[in-house]
């Protein structure tokens, strides 16, 4: 897969977490594309480390649950962040 389908990957499964995610994450629409796009990054990266498997081609499924699974635990993460930070304030 190319980086811009990578891409497009990401940010639409940054998308998707947040329609999955209950509740009010931290940021706006923007900053979960860009959440999103690095969660398929590490959910890449983790995939390929832990089962040995990658990113095959973009209308792959495996592609698909990869970069989605993995945005949701970098917004689930961002929110525990965010959420800790307004409670000290």
């Amino acid at each position: 897969m190319g980086w811009f389908s990578f891409i497009i990957l990401g940010l639409i499964a940054g998308a998707i977490a947040k329609l999955i995610l209950p509740g009010k994450q931290g940021g706006g629409w923007i900053a979960t594309l860009i959440l999103g796009l690095i969660g398929a990054l590490i959910g890449g990266w983790l995939a390929g480390l832990i089962f040995n498997i990658g990113y095959d081609d973009f209308w792959s499924i495996q592609s698909w649950l990869i970069a989605i699974i993995g945005a949701i635990i970098v917004l689930l993460i961002w929110g525990f962040i965010t959420r800790s930070r307004s409670r000290r304030s």
